[in-house]
């Protein structure tokens, strides 16, 4: 199969048809074997009983519904975990995300080698205020501290190999990440292409400002995850020994003092210095325990299920 088109969704039952048949009108155009996921993820709309009766015009209409709403990470999870094709394009369910950019995509990947092709909205048909700006921080933020060059991160449609959404794991919020999360498996090859933007055509947008505080909290997870995931005692112990070195240095140094250069002045505890290599040494310990209990909980840790689905359709 050439391409897995899997579509996350939530409460989008105007726009499903029209979607699917302007992809299936693009897939048959350029002779691609292809399967369209639909997951719904928790919808309270008629979102399932769009996708049902897609499934039943259209075998390469495929379909997955939570229990209820998860995530896009987690339905991202779930559609990677089915797809069969050997390119993976994800694009959102509201029709601002164009299926004629996915033969190009298409391209990039099988023909040009890239590991991951990141779509990138140059041109916005979104509130400035509300989310152009608050866009372009977050995507500088997410530059610098990755080190993964694009312009923008949050883009829906994007295309993968095969081999990289079945090796990397997206959850939590993750799904803003999925490049750095590609680099960091080692698929280095990442490319972007300019995509068309459209205005939204239905409903409403299903995100609000505290995406992006959410998404600079992700960011932060990311970046340590990245570099301490499978060692937090490197960092916590590190910081952990620094500390409690600084707070007995200055513990030793009072004591001397003390005991043998000023034995008639003022009492240790008078002394602010006493309560900073005390505080040092406490936060120290601390640090340590919290990189050892980190070891533990990674080497002890089991695998739990993040969604539960409630139907599948033509799997």
């Amino acid at each position: 199969m050439n391409i897995s088109v899997v579509i996350p969704l939530l409460n989008e039952q105007e726009s499903l048809t029209e979607l699917h048949d302007w992809i299936a009108k693009v897939m048959q155009s350029n002779r691609f074997s292809y399967e369209i996921i639909f997951i719904d993820d928790g919808s309270t709309d008629d979102s399932w009983l769009k996708i049902m009766t897609l499934s039943q015009k259209d075998d390469s209409v495929k379909g997955i519904r939570f229990l209820k709403n998860f995530g896009k990470s987690q339905a991202l999870h779930a559609g990677f975990a089915k797809a069969e094709g050997d390119v993976i394009i994800t694009m959102d369910a509201d029709l601002q995300d164009n299926p004629e950019e996915i033969p190009e995509l298409y391209n990039m990947i099988v023909v040009e080698k890239y590991d991951l092709v990141s779509g990138w909205k140059k041109k916005r048909y979104d509130s400035v205020i509300s989310k152009n700006l608050p866009s372009k921080l977050f995507n500088w933020a997410a530059r610098k501290t990755s080190g993964v060059k694009l312009n923008d991160f949050n883009c829906g449609l994007k295309a993968y190999n095969k081999n990289v959404v079945k090796n990397i794991d997206v959850n939590g919020e993750m799904h803003r990440y999925i490049p750095v999360l590609a680099k960091n498996a080692g698929f280095t090859n990442i490319g972007e292409k300019v995509v068309q933007h459209q205005a939204r055509k239905y409903g409403e947008t299903k995100f609000g400002m505290d995406r992006f505080i959410n998404g600079f909290l992700d960011l932060i997870t990311i970046w340590f995850i990245s570099r301490f995931g499978r060692r937090p005692m490197h960092l916590f112990g590190a910081l952990g020994v620094i500390m409690f070195a600084v707070g007995f240095i200055f513990a030793t140094y009072l004591g001397i003092d003390k005991l043998f250069l000023n034995k008639v002045g003022r009492l240790i505890t008078d002394r602010p210095q006493f309560y900073i290599a005390l505080t040092t040494m406490i936060l120290g310990s601390q640090f340590f325990i919290a990189g050892f209990l980190g070891e533990i909980i990674l080497r002890t840790k089991q695998d739990k299920n993040r969604y539960l689905i409630k139907q599948e359709l033509n799997f």
